[in-house]
């Protein structure tokens, strides 16, 4: 199945855009869940949150909510992946809050972050198994067979990703599941993502994938265009005969 959101949902332009206009900003998150079945945490990123914090996540989303948690930037700008087993098992205690909500981690590496394969091997190691790895590098010399086939051992996900229409990496299908990030279009308005730029990263994904699971998440937030994509992607995403799960039949607009 194809579950498709959104990085993040707390975007104060997104008020009488997908949030109506009296619905409270701390009841946004159950608004979200209603319409989508999952998102990407970015704030993670920056500052990770308590136990407590995934814990009322779980709570107050649908049975069936899936989160994303991007990994903090301790773990892969500051060690820059080295000595791993510390942040990695600080950061699994606090989003097993999530219970079985918990969907895959998001290892985003820094542009300034070279190739070190070892370095990626020890990280992925200090994951359990059953815990789903997206690793998104940002420096060209990631693209190589020995990364590729670390990636593998440990079914761990190239993170696919988009900016202005084109792909960031090599599109190497590296575990039996995908992960897509889409962060900014060429369509109007700015940074919307135009029909056809859409269509082909659907194809692509049912040409990869089938019907493995995968999480394509929109990280355009400005004006609401994530939302507006997100709902655009799955119609195009259905139509090609992938399962989608939720996602909302238009983007609403509120008076």
């Amino acid at each position: 199945m194809m579950r498709i959101g959104t990085s993040g949902w707390q975007y104060k332009d997104w008020r009488g855009r997908f949030y109506p206009p009296d619905v409270p900003h701390r009841l946004w998150l159950e608004h979200y869940a209603a319409a989508f079945d999952t998102v990407e945490v970015n704030n993670a990123f920056y500052r990770l949150p308590e136990r407590a914090t995934f814990e009322d996540w779980r709570t107050r989303t649908t049975a069936d909510f899936v989160v994303t948690v991007k990994a903090s930037r301790y773990l892969t700008h500051i060690k820059r992946l080295h000595e791993p087993r510390e942040p990695v098992a600080r950061l699994l205690e606090r989003a097993a809050g999530l219970g079985r909500k918990l969907g895959p981690i998001l290892l985003q590496l820094p542009p300034t972050l070279p190739a070190d394969p070892a370095a990626l091997d020890a990280t992925l190691d200090a994951f359990p198994r059953e815990v789903r790895v997206a690793v998104e590098p940002r420096h060209d010399s990631w693209w190589n067979g020995e990364v590729r086939d670390v990636l593998q051992s440990h079914d761990a996900a190239l993170c696919w990703s988009d900016r202005k229409g084109r792909p960031q990496s090599p599109l190497w299908r590296t575990a039996g599941w995908g992960y897509l990030r889409l962060h900014e279009g060429r369509g109007t308005p700015w940074p919307r993502y135009g029909r056809a730029a859409l269509d082909t990263w659907t194809a692509r994904l049912a040409e990869a994938f089938q019907e493995h699971s995968t999480y394509v998440y929109f990280n355009n937030d400005q004006g609401c265009a994530a939302v507006a994509d997100a709902v655009a992607f799955a119609h195009l995403a259905e139509r090609r005969g992938l399962t989608v799960g939720r996602a909302p039949a238009r983007l609403p607009q509120w008076s």
